[in-house]
């Protein structure tokens, strides 16, 4: 049987009965005016309840005060690009021929996920760290990066004294724009290595090893991905030459970015500190000064040669780190040349975890340091979860270069400090020595 259920007219249903209403029942009655809290009634705001919300600043547009607002490297990156000609930014920004392999080794920082711990105390994060030999506040170093004074005038005394300041390693490149012993006069308590490429003249390379080693310099590092120049297009399609050129193109370049020029024109002449006076291509230079010749004999020489740390960059299989060790390097550098040679280069920070495993498997205890890619806190602190010693910095300081100097690069380091502090605390550890590779899951696409 079907029942029908009627609506409830209230012109039909018949009220019902009071006395049918149980006595403990209570009728709901509408909330009288006089309970509703004090917070909930409109009233005319107070002058004390308005002044301390009206705190206006007054508007700050000062380089110093700009660099404050940078909270990440891609805005000091934005910064660099409005302050700088597109050459040099260019020179600095690229890569090798369509950029894969650069977009890949930044992709490779996004791909994971943390793990992180809880109920840990981490009321004080230690970012201090061991790295041949020496201690460093933090876990990762500037690297070494050419023509440096053609991105911002201060250039390598930049550099090195924001290292200085910071209590971490600075690397001079052989291609600098500052002498081996300006740079050690600049930042005379810092920690400054050396990289050398090794030349077809090797008593040019011999002088290098012997000034680093005069100047103070306690790690040599060469670099062994230049037997020929990488397809840097931009630098191709820019005409970009070593110093920039005064053209009808880089004039109108420059006619919005009047300081960059007016601070390139009123300095010292852009030269190669540790090589005689060059005007051509990047590419030119390379291809005419450095060996493609070389062979593990002639890391075996500068074993013998230098007395210092010796660190090999420019390894991107697990069979060239075992050789290198094997043939008395200290310390590896798993680099790609910032994607600036070989574009589809193996990617550092993926080949990372075989690296590690494959030399405590032969129970060497050289330093893995890692580069490319690098943009966060966040990031060096996944590369040292999976086995990392150490991590270097190029593009990431030269946008603070670009956007504001000495100070620029000081407010780069900062944005690192803080995003690995930050990161630590959240994956509950409260020193380097307590990641794994238990803290960071790589994930499948």
């Amino acid at each position: 049987m079907t029942h029908t259920i009627q609506p409830n007219n209230p012109e039909t249903t018949p009220a019902p009965d009071v006395t049918d209403i149980p006595a403990t029942d209570t009728v709901p009655r509408a909330t009288p005016s006089s309970v509703v809290p004090a917070a909930l009634k409109r009233r005319v705001p107070k002058y004390s309840d308005l002044a301390p919300l009206m705190q206006f600043k007054k508007p700050e547009f000062s380089r110093t005060a700009k660099l404050k607002r940078a909270s990440t490297i891609w805005e000091l990156r934005d910064m660099a690009k409005r302050r700088t000609p597109q050459a040099p930014f260019d020179y600095t920004d690229g890569a090798a021929e369509e950029e894969i392999t650069l977009r890949r080794a930044r992709q490779a920082f996004l791909d994971i996920e943390f793990r992180p711990g809880i109920l840990r105390n981490v009321s004080e994060i230690d970012l201090t760290t061991h790295i041949l030999g020496k201690s460093s506040r933090l876990p990762v170093g500037i690297a070494p990066t050419g023509f440096t004074r053609m991105m911002q005038s201060e250039g390598e005394y930049a550099g090195s004294q924001a290292a200085e300041a910071a209590g971490i390693p600075y690397t001079l490149s052989t291609m600098g724009t500052a002498s081996i012993e300006d740079v050690a006069a600049a930042a005379p308590n810092g920690r400054n290595w050396f990289q050398l490429y090794l030349w077809t003249d090797r008593e040019r390379s011999l002088e290098l090893i012997e000034r680093a080693a005069k100047a103070g310099n306690d790690t040599l590092m060469v670099t062994v991905d230049t037997a020929v120049a990488g397809a840097r297009l931009r630098d191709v399609r820019n005409g970009m030459t070593i110093p920039p050129a005064l053209t009808v193109k880089t004039v109108l370049d420059a006619s919005y970015r009047p300081a960059w020029w007016f601070n390139f024109l009123t300095h010292e002449p852009l030269t190669f500190a540790s090589l005689s006076r060059y005007t051509g291509t990047v590419a030119d230079l390379i291809n005419s000064m450095f060996d493609p010749t070389l062979t593990f004999e002639d890391l075996d020489w500068l074993r013998e040669t230098w007395k210092g740390n010796l660190v090999v960059k420019g390894i991107q299989t697990v069979e060239d780190a075992r050789k290198v060790v094997d043939h008395g390097a200290d310390g590896i550098v798993l680099s790609n040349h910032g994607g600036r040679q070989l574009d589809r280069a193996p990617i550092p920070f993926h080949l990372l975890p075989e690296v590690s495993a494959a030399l405590k498997a032969d129970n060497s205890d050289a330093a893995i340091i890692l580069d490319t890619g690098i943009m966060s806190g966040a990031d060096i602190v996944a590369a040292l979860a999976l086995g990392a010693d150490f991590t270097l910095i190029g593009r990431a300081y030269l946008y603070g270069l670009m956007a504001g100097g000495r100070a620029g690069v000081d407010r780069a380091i900062q944005i690192l400090e803080k995003d690995m502090s930050r990161t630590m605390a959240l994956l509950g550890v409260s020193s380097i020595s307590e990641l794994t590779p238990d803290h960071v899951r790589v994930l499948n696409k």
